[in-house]
């Protein structure tokens, strides 16, 4: 039983002399006050932060002020006409040459611009996506699951419509090419698999 009280007694003291060096470490790793912006605060303090650093601190900067600049005389401004709460019309443009006086202008015409209709705009992109290829069956035709993301996916194979607007053209090892159902507006879809 004495080994046992020992061994209790030499964890308590361990334990004590554990917290003592903790709270010695403590107050070391927290981080410095900030300084004050004022001189009376700063000389207040300054003999605190000297003691948990080790060394003084930087003395602050003082900046001149120029008090006779301050009652100078400036420039006054100067009366204007211009008023910007008022509203006030436009000047007259200045007035057309008078005929014959030497010069005549032609009107500019630029020759690159087409003359005409329009041309048609542009086909929209087609909005399909191929998912990959359905099992060949023998000697069958490639079959491709094609969909918009509006209807469920369909399996069509070479020269076939899909959604009835779209006309498969060829079916690639990564790719397909795509039209729109009376051959305009040819596109490479990519396969993707997902």
């Amino acid at each position: 039983m004495g080994t046992e009280r020992r061994r209790q007694l030499l964890l308590v003291v361990l334990a004590l002399v554990l917290l003592i060096v903790v709270y010695r470490q403590w107050p070391a790793t927290a981080p410095a006050p900030a300084r004050p912006s004022n001189q009376q605060g700063a000389a207040g303090t300054s003999g605190t932060a000297r003691g948990r650093t080790g060394r003084a601190p930087a003395p602050a900067q003082t900046t001149d002020v120029h008090l006779e600049a301050l009652t100078a005389d400036r420039p006054k401004p100067e009366p204007t006409e211009r008023n910007l709460f008022r509203f006030r019309e436009k000047r007259a443009p200045p007035p057309p040459p008078a005929p014959g006086a030497g010069t005549t202008q032609t009107p500019l015409v630029n020759p690159e611009l087409p003359t005409g209709t329009p041309p048609p705009p542009p086909l929209p992109p087609i909005a399909l996506k191929c998912f990959g290829y359905i099992g060949k069956p023998a000697g069958g035709p490639k079959l491709v699951t094609c969909t918009d993301g509006n209807g469920p996916p369909q399996a069509v194979a070479e020269g076939q419509l899909v959604l009835g607007r779209y006309r498969i053209l060829k079916i690639g090892e990564e790719s397909i090419e795509v039209a729109y159902a009376d051959g305009r507006g040819r596109q490479t879809i990519r396969i993707t698999g997902s």
